[in-house]
C-alpha cells in the first residue's frame, strides 16, 4: 500500500471538509446518535491494513495496533494466477463495494467491509478467515444448521436491506456471487484450522457495568468522538460523486432491524474494538457500551420477518437480546421502520 495510512486518512477528512456531501435526513433523536462502526467505503479501501505472515499487524497512522491474532491471512500478493485467483479478486470486489458488483441485490448504503474491516482481514471485526473455518454451523437466529451461502444470503438481506433492492432479495443460491465471496474467504483462511475457536474471531463484547448502557450518554459522546465521520445525522458521508465514504448508521441507507448490528451488545463489541476508525480501542467499555445504545435506538427499515405487528415480531425474534426493537424511546415504539433507500 503506497504512503503512509495516517496522512492518507489526514487527506481524505480534508478533502472531506472541502467537498463531501452528508446526507440530510431528519435525525430521530430518541436521545442519541452513535459513532460506531463501519470503517466506510474509501476510508477501508485505503487502510487495508495487510497482517503479514510475522502476524505482526501494521500500525495505522500512528493509531493503537489491533490486538495481535493467532493467525495472519495471506497478503494479496499470493493471490494464485488463473481462473482461482479472478474469483478471489471478484470477491473481495464484492465485499468490498456490493453496491456495485452486487447492486441488484443491495438495497442500502452498506458494504460488507463496514463490518469486518480491513476488506474481512482484521481481527477482532469479525474476520473471515475465522468466520469461514466455523461454518456450517447451527444458528439460533434460525434454528438451523446454517452453510457459509446461508450466512451471506442473511447478510444481503438484514445489513444489506436486500428486501429494498431491485431483486426484491438477496441473490438466488446457486449465485456466482456467493461463489466468488467464499473464494475469497476460504483463501483468507488458507492454513487456518478448521471448527477452531480463533483468537480474534468475531467481535469481543466488554464487561457491562451496573450502570448498563445508556443511549443519553451515548448521544454526548457520540458527538463528540462520531460526528466527524458519520455526521450529527448519523448519515455518514458521501464524495460529491455519490461514493460512499463513511456509512450511514441508522435511518434508510442503513442496515434493517434483523442485521446483528441493531443488536446493543454486539455493536458494543465492534466499536470498542474498532472505534474510532484512526484511534480504535481508546474508548472506554462504558463509552462503548452507551454509544452503541445511542445508535441501536433509531429507528431503520423494517425487520423482513416481520409479518405481523411489532410486538409479535418482538417476541417471536427479539426475546431476550439487547436490542431497542419494540422498546419505546422518545415517545415512540421502534421497529415500525422506516422506507429503505439506495
Amino acid at each position: 500500500m503506497a504512503g503512509d495510512p495516517g496522512e492518507e486518512l489526514a487527506k481524505l477528512r480534508k478533502g472531506l471538509a472541502d467537498g463531501v456531501e452528508r446526507n440530510q435526513l431528519p435525525l430521530l433523536r430518541s436521545a442519541t446518535a452513535i459513532g460506531l462502526f463501519a470503517v466506510g467505503a474509501a476510508v477501508a479501501a485505503l487502510a487495508l491494513v495487510a497482517f503479514g505472515r510475522s502476524g505482526q499487524p501494521v500500525s495505522q497512522g500512528g493509531a493503537p495496533d489491533a490486538v495481535p491474532a493467532s493467525f495472519s491471512p495471506p497478503p494479496l500478493s499470493d493471490v494464485p494466477p488463473g481462473p482461482e485467483g479472478e474469483a478471489i479478486k471478484r470477491g473481495m470486489a464484492i465485499f468490498d463495494d456490493p453496491g456495485t458488483h452486487a447492486a441488484k441485490f443491495v438495497g442500502n448504503s452498506m458494504a460488507c467491509k463496514n463490518c469486518h474491516l480491513d476488506s474481512g482481514r482484521r481481527p477482532d471485526s469479525s474476520p473471515m478467515w475465522a468466520a469461514w473455518v466455523a461454518y456450517p454451523q447451527y444458528r439460533k437466529k434460525n434454528n438451523a444448521i446454517n452453510t457459509m451461502e446461508d450466512r451471506i444470503n442473511g447478510c444481503f438481506r438484514y445489513s444489506m436491506n436486500a428486501p429494498n433492492s431491485q431483486s426484491g432479495g438477496p441473490p438466488p443460491y446457486g449465485s456466482d456471487i456467493y461463489r466468488d465471496l467464499e473464494a475469497y474467504f476460504r483463501w483468507l483462511a488458507t492454513g487456518a484450522p478448521i471448527a477452531a475457536k480463533m483468537k480474534g474471531g468475531g467481535y469481543p463484547t466488554p464487561p457491562l457495568s451496573r450502570a448498563g448502557f445508556d443511549p443519553g450518554r451515548g448521544a454526548k459522546i457520540f458527538e463528540a468522538k462520531c460526528t466527524s465521520c458519520h455526521g450529527s445525522d448519523g448519515q455518514g458521508a458521501r464524495t460529491p460523486d455519490g461514493k460512499i465514504v463513511y456509512p450511514p448508521l441508522w435511518g434508510p441507507r442503513s442496515f434493517n432491524w434483523g442485521a446483528g448490528m441493531a443488536r446493543v451488545d454486539l455493536a458494543a463489541g465492534f466499536i470498542k474494538a474498532n472505534m474510532p476508525f484512526d484511534q480504535p480501542r481508546t474508548l472506554s467499555d462504558q463509552d462503548a457500551w452507551d454509544v452503541a445504545a445511542f445508535v441501536d435506538s433509531h429507528e431503520r427499515p423494517k425487520d423482513p420477518r416481520q409479518t405481523g405487528s411489532v410486538a409479535e415480531n418482538a417476541k417471536a425474534n427479539f426475546a431476550g437480546q439487547k436490542s431497542y426493537y419494540g422498546q419505546l424511546v422518545g415517545g415512540k415504539i421502534l421497529g415500525t421502520g422506516v422506507p429503505g433507500q439506495r
